[in-house]
């Protein structure tokens, strides 16, 4: 195994190739680099970030690069495809429920909420015009973007198929993008790559090890990114119907999909949607595998997600 950790998007990183050529180490020294790209396009942590530079350009036309381009395409197509219930245009609302900063710099208690202002997120959704002969993007008065929801599973994919292209063929590769996960397929000798469910009630222990091939995996929670705001309990799950923390029961929801970013998508969906709408949603999908955990530890698997689990619990794969 050749393999690389860093850190960005304040997220730990790690990148696996199932390979014991040391020739390829260069390669993988190159994806940190790609990573602080994205990060530079991507952040709205960044005030000389791109999607800080086309958030300042409400009320007119702004000319974005490719990356910036393909991924809020994507996440408006998205967003107006699901009811726009994980949509990009939650910026103001976070900012409102205090995640005005990077979450390290947040603390426990966040700053008192203010009137948002602005367009809320659903009719800011519908306002949002794209060119894509011109690859510009026309944000009214009002409308700010945050990628947070799609970017770390888009990047996980890319990062993937630029590896994959790269690589010698058939050379497993996967990528750990903060908990999204891409994998280009099975490992060398045929097996599958074992990927571990983290327990939001326990850290140190998984809940569950999932056998995997060629898929993404991703988990949205609540149990981290959480602080408490004029004496109120907020977490950077935001429900565009209300503008605020989403109230669900359930407490984390990881999801197997074909890419990492329809997983990241779909993890959050369900957890906006709760149990026992998530639950139906996602098994509507066909191919999407799902454990959620509720506030009061029950944990629920479909039939997808269970076909996954490692069955033999005193033998690690």
């Amino acid at each position: 195994m050749r393999h690389i950790d860093f850190r960005a998007m304040n997220c730990e990183m790690s990148v696996v190739l199932d390979t014991d050529n040391t020739a390829f180490d260069v390669l993988l020294q190159q994806v940190p680099t790609w990573f602080e790209a994205w990060e530079q396009t991507f952040s709205r942590f960044r005030s000389d970030s791109e999607l800080s530079q086309l958030n300042a350009s409400t009320g007119q036309w702004f000319k974005v690069s490719e990356d910036l381009w393909t991924v809020v395409d994507m996440a408006v197509r998205t967003a107006r495809t699901h009811e726009g219930l994980v949509t990009p245009t939650v910026l103001d609302a976070l900012i409102n429920v205090g995640y005005d900063q990077s979450f390290e710099q947040i603390g426990q208690v966040a700053k008192p909420a203010r009137a948002m202002g602005g367009v809320g997120a659903l009719d800011a959704l519908a306002s949002i015009e794209c060119d894509a002969n011109a690859q510009t993007i026309f944000l009214p008065q009002g409308v700010h973007l945050d990628l947070g929801g799609f970017v770390k599973g888009w990047c996980a994919d890319k990062a993937v198929q630029r590896l994959v292209v790269s690589l010698p063929q058939n050379t497993p590769t996967l990528m750990d993008a903060g908990g999204d996960i891409a994998i280009s397929g099975a490992m060398t000798d045929g097996g599958a790559w074992p990927i571990g469910i983290a327990d939001p009630f326990d850290v140190e222990h998984d809940l569950a090890l999932v056998m995997l091939g060629r898929c993404g995996v991703a988990t949205s929670g609540r149990d981290y990114r959480k602080w408490t705001q004029d004496g109120i309990p907020r977490h950077h799950i935001i429900d565009p119907r209300t503008g605020n923390s989403a109230q669900t029961d359930v407490l984390s929801a990881s999801v197997i999909a074909p890419t990492a970013q329809q997983a990241e998508l779909a993890s959050k969906m369900l957890l906006i949607l709760g149990a026992q709408a998530g639950m139906a949603w996602i098994n509507a999908q066909n191919d999407y595998g799902v454990c959620v955990v509720l506030d009061d530890g029950e944990i629920r698997m479909n039939a997808q997600f269970e076909q996954c689990v490692w069955k033999n619990t005193s033998v690690q794969p």
